[in-house]
């Protein structure tokens, strides 16, 4: 008896030791725990998505690939699949599976190393958002203890949400539904029973098992989950072995991020971080909608691309990309097209190998194709000199004097062969070093359809659309004569276009602005004076009106700029980004307001909520009677003047050439009243592009060629006549009334009261007795 209550008193210490030592074990573990409660606010790094119009993905900004999806927005196989491979028992255990965690001890003891662990899906969590990979005892009672605090916080739906979503599956690929498009191309809930055991059988080893790498372990690591799934009866045996056989082909979902409108995706990541900075717009998965048109887009990079190209053309010659043996021809051959896709598309240089010349072409070989480049496709190649233009240099008559054999050069398909097999004809070309930019905008509404900032994004990140500042020159004109239109002129007032000298006494120097083409005419109308851009007749008018309303007007149309305090501003030397340009200039096509450019519609958090919404920002500018008189104007830039190209197009369209000095930036800005789209083009340094470089011929035949493609989306439509405008035929030599005998006539808008009242007389010059402009005032702007 005596023995009994001893040992019963040694149990009971025992006891009594074993539970002091499990808290003592316990309080040691738990004392520096950190708190678990964050979990339940899951906000992991997510892929911010930037959505084109039509849900068409512009482009993603992550640091880690992940896309947050719910358990209802999965294939039911892949929380089957996940659950039979690591953690069959979730449903049934609090967080720690003791007879999971004795079976890994035996299998490992029986191997001798660390077999397998048994760690459930809940201590998988704990250790990969709360603790570090350390291997000790501590941090294993450590992830148990929190583990069972977050089993009974969290439901177990939510906890196996967040596992799906945060572990790490390889190929750079965090959660299922970026693993879903990493391997097969598929969101979460199209995936097979055989493609979902096979994104489960990754946790263990995602390098190893990485089926891009490794098909073979990839493959056993799959039969082993549908082995489980089928022994837990999750799948019958049917469909174990149906997903057995399906053949698993890989292929990822292609990420545009960075091809089709890089320069756009790049304005809205700016955007972003200047807003909600570098965490949210790189972790935030955020979802954020632009006005982006994928259509316009790539009409617009296509359209810059190929007009930039034509424009280094127009320069000259600068050799060969480099002169090879036949030895380096393979590797050359291997960067060019190796089938028929997008082999004609004229913005796509492709390297040529020289193999022969002879007089009148070149044979080449193009990537898996023989070609040959024609002398007349060589009509451009001279030596280069600013000072001449491609007409004045006779084209070259023989091919071995341009090229030999062993050069590699650039070129573009010209026409296919007539059989396949046979030899393709090819224009020699040249690769940019002149740049250019591109927006067009929706007038109604100020969304940015269109944005391009330079030849190519991953040479230049550089947006010469939203930051280059350069000269708009003849482009600020309708700025000018819009003011003019509300200090009283009229579209028939006299203004004289004659040389004059302008006295700069506290530098010393004389001004003596020129016409464009050196020319001079007279006595011409306010009409005449835009529409053939006169330099002396637009500095005429400002002289008369005074630099400072000028000004005034400028920043009440929206451009943010310096202006110089000099007659100089009449002619475009304010520096304005082509983005702030085309601000001003929305409001000739919606009636007098102009419209701040939107390239981001609206944000929303990773969980839908709605951080931002833009709406058009509108500002009352100029009267709808001067929008529209500048409007009908400008239609007239394009019918009769220097926007001359713009005529293919068959449509009411207005536009206005622009040219600084010595050529070194060309513009056009174009507009009908559903569309308004501005372009530059110049080098990066001031430096000038060269002979009759203009906007006419530099500019605008990449707004004509980007507007035929999207011209017919929109419907014929015509500037809107406002009240209190009168139509008026006049005289196209004096500005007054024409009469039976006007031998040149204009139908022009006046605002009502403005119209001239005297009708012209046959053989007479002179302006509208009822303007501002006399013939005594034309006397005087002659000095």
């Amino acid at each position: 008896m005596k023995v009994l209550k001893v040992l019963l008193i040694i149990f009971l210490l025992c006891m009594l030791a074993g539970v002091g030592g499990a808290v003592w074990v316990y309080n040691w573990a738990a004392r520096d725990l950190p708190g678990f409660k964050n979990i339940t606010d899951y906000n992991p790094p997510l892929v911010t998505t930037v959505y084109a119009k039509d849900n068409q993905v512009l482009g993603y900004f992550y640091k880690e690939k992940r896309f947050l999806v719910t358990l209802d927005q999965m294939s039911p196989w892949l929380p089957k699949a996940f659950l039979a491979s690591e953690d069959a028992s979730f449903y049934e255990h609090d967080g720690v599976d003791m007879t999971a965690i004795a079976r890994a001890f035996v299998a490992n003891l029986r191997a001798g190393h660390t077999r397998q662990g048994g760690s459930t899906i809940t201590q998988q969590i704990i250790k990969r958002l709360l603790l570090t990979s350390e291997k000790s005892y501590k941090r294993k009672l450590k992830e148990a203890i929190l583990a069972f605090r977050l089993e009974n916080y969290l439901t177990k739906e939510e906890i196996l949400t967040i596992y799906l979503n945060h572990i790490f599956l390889g190929a750079h690929s965090y959660g299922v539904e970026a693993a879903s498009r990493t391997y097969f191309a598929k969101h979460s809930n199209e995936l097979t029973i055989a493609q979902a055991a096979m994104l489960a059988g990754l946790p263990q080893a995602p390098t190893r098992y990485n089926p891009y790498r490794n098909m073979r372990d990839a493959r056993k690591r799959q039969e082993y989950v549908l082995g489980q799934m089928r022994s837990l009866g999750w799948i019958t045996p049917e469909q174990y072995q149906e997903a057995m056989d399906e053949e698993i082909e890989l292929k990822s979902m292609p990420d545009p991020s960075w091809t089709t409108g890089a320069y756009y995706l790049e304005e809205v990541r700016r955007w972003l971080i200047s807003e909600y900075g570098e965490d949210a717009t790189y972790n935030g998965g955020l979802t954020v909608t632009t006005p982006c048109d994928l259509k316009h887009q790539m009409a617009a990079e296509k359209s810059v691309k190929r007009g930039l190209i034509d424009s280094a053309k127009r320069r000259g010659w600068t050799g060969p990309i480099g002169s090879f043996t036949p030895a380096d021809m393979p590797g050359i051959l291997e960067e060019g097209p190796q089938d028929t896709e997008e082999i004609m598309d004229k913005t796509r240089l492709m390297k040529a190998f020289v193999t022969k010349v002879v007089a009148e072409k070149a044979l080449v070989n193009f990537g898996a194709f023989k070609g040959e480049i024609p002398i007349k496709a060589m009509w451009w190649v001279r030596e280069p000199n600013i000072k001449k233009s491609h007409e004045d240099v006779p084209d070259p008559r023989d091919a071995r004097k341009v090229l030999k054999k062993g050069d590699v050069v650039w070129v573009t398909v010209a026409e296919a062969p007539k059989q396949e097999g046979g030899i393709w004809t090819l224009d020699l070309e040249r690769e940019p070093s002149v740049e250019g930019a591109l927006v067009s905008i929706t007038p109604d509404t100020g969304e940015v359809v269109a944005l391009v900032g330079g030849f190519a994004f991953e040479k230049s990140q550089f947006n010469r659309a939203t930051q280059a500042k350069r000269q708009p020159g003849s482009a600020f004109k309708p700025i000018v004569y819009s003011t003019a239109l509300d200090n009283g002129f009229t579209p028939s007032t006299m203004v004289l276009d004659a040389p004059i000298v302008y006295a700069n006494d506290a530098e010393g120097k004389l001004w003596r602005p020129q016409n464009f083409e050196g020319t001079f005419e007279g006595p011409v109308m306010l009409r005449t004076a835009l529409v053939k851009s006169k330099n002396l007749c637009t500095i005429r008018v400002a002289q008369k009106i005074g630099i400072r309303k000028i000004i005034e007007r400028a920043k009440v149309m929206g451009l943010d700029t310096d202006f110089p305090h000099d007659l100089s501003v009449s002619l475009g030397s304010a520096v304005v980004t082509l983005m702030n340009l085309c601000e001003a200039y929305t409001a000739f096509p919606r009636g007098g307001s102009y419209v701040k450019p939107r390239t981001v519609l609206s944000v929303k958090s990773a969980w839908g909520e709605d951080l931002y919404t833009s709406a058009p920002e509108i500002s009352d500018a100029i009267s709808p009677q001067t929008a529209f008189i500048l409007s009908s104007l400008m239609k007239q830039v394009v019918q009769n003047g220097t926007g001359w190209r713009a005529r293919v197009l068959k449509r009411p369209v207005a536009g206005k050439t622009g040219t600084s000095n010595n050529e070194q930036d060309a513009w056009y800005m174009g507009f009908s009243p559903y569309l308004l789209t501005g372009v530059y083009v110049g080098f990066d340094e001031l430096t000038p592009m060269g002979k009759w470089e203009t906007g006419s011929r530099a500019a605008s035949p990449l707004w004509v060629n980007y507007r035929k493609v999207v011209e017919n989306d929109y419907p014929y439509e015509d500037f809107t006549e406002p009240p209190g405008i009168v139509m008026v035929r006049v005289d196209g030599i004096t500005g007054k009334l024409a009469s039976p005998s006007s031998t040149k006539e204009f139908f022009l808008p006046f605002k009502v009261g403005s119209e001239p009242t005297e009708m012209s007389r046959s053989g007479s010059s002179g302006s509208n007795s009822d303007g501002p402009v006399s013939d005594d005032d034309l006397f005087k702007q002659t000095f």
